[in-house]
């Protein structure tokens, strides 16, 4: 991936040193059974950790701030490739949103360790990356990304860059409206219903990735050779079908939240071959 010469976002927010300095321990409301309880609930019952957190922490009223955040270091490589991926994303979709009389709001990204304050709740490492609509942020421990290369064993640089893209899709999502119109229907209806939902949503965010990374790369030429393939391996590797395999040995798609590997794969590539925001309603089509 072809970055070195990209500018750097200002939208960064590293609190990785917090639970060093002392500044954050479990908010008001959130206790350490209740984070646990949630996260159980999430990876086995296929509920959005952020939703039951929110929940969980007064139905999403801000958590306690801890002290300000600041810039990462310049000599930290991973903390200025995710900026470089942030601002790449900005300078994306404004373009995007131009095209069609709409003006783009740069989300932040927040770098943290172990856990850290959100307006949805408590967010923790164990949630992987994610988005809270509730302040536009986009939340990840760049641990992550070693998780992703071993564990998932979908290594390379557009790998991490299609994570940050998938949660800035969400953002897209969110500032299109579209995020509040899946919640509110979520809301009215049965479990199996809101997880389908769930999933459209996700596999849209997939497709959003694909679109940043069609114009992208039509803008300043960042895909190198392999590079897709990465970004697919990644999609693959962290498929609804294909993790609770992993955890259990069996899977059962009514829970599924984030959708199947080649469901993941299949929306990623539509948007990065098409570049067509109207290719990634994943709402209105009957298979998804």
């Amino acid at each position: 991936m072809r970055l070195e010469d990209e500018r750097q976002s200002d939208n960064v927010e590293d609190r990785r040193d917090e639970v060093r300095r002392g500044g954050f321990g479990v908010g008001r409301g959130v206790g350490i059974g209740t984070v646990i309880i949630a996260l159980v609930a999430s990876y086995f019952l296929g509920i959005d950790p952020t939703v039951m957190l929110s929940l969980f922490s007064g139905g999403g009223n801000p958590a306690p701030q801890s002290a300000p955040a600041h810039k990462p270091p310049a000599s930290d490589e991973m903390a200025t490739f995710v900026s470089k991926v942030l601002a790449d994303t900005e300078d994306t979709w404004r373009v995007i949103f131009q095209q069609t009389n709409r003006q783009y709001q740069d989300p932040k990204l927040v770098l943290f360790t172990g856990a850290t304050p959100t307006a949805c709740g408590t967010g923790q490492t164990a949630m992987g990356p994610f988005y809270c609509p509730l302040d536009q942020k986009v939340y990840i421990d760049l641990a992550f990304y070693q998780d992703l290369k071993a564990s998932y064993k979908a290594p390379g640089d557009f790998a991490q860059a299609y994570v940050i893209a998938h949660e800035v899709g969400h953002h897209v999502q969110h500032l299109l409206g579209i995020l509040d119109k899946v919640q509110a229907a979520k809301s009215r209806a049965g479990e199996t219903q809101a997880n389908a939902l769930s999933v459209r949503l996700e596999l849209q965010a997939d497709c959003l990735a694909g679109v940043w990374a069609y114009h992208a790369d039509r803008m300043r030429n960042i895909i190198e050779a392999g590079d897709i393939e990465e970004a697919l391996a990644a999609a693959s590797a962290i498929g609804d079908d294909r993790l609770q395999q992993q955890a259990r040995g069996y899977s059962v798609p009514d829970t599924f939240t984030h959708g199947t590997s080649a469901q993941r794969v299949q929306w990623f590539r539509r948007g990065i071959e098409s570049g067509d925001l109207n290719q990634c309603n994943t709402f209105e089509t009957r298979r998804h």
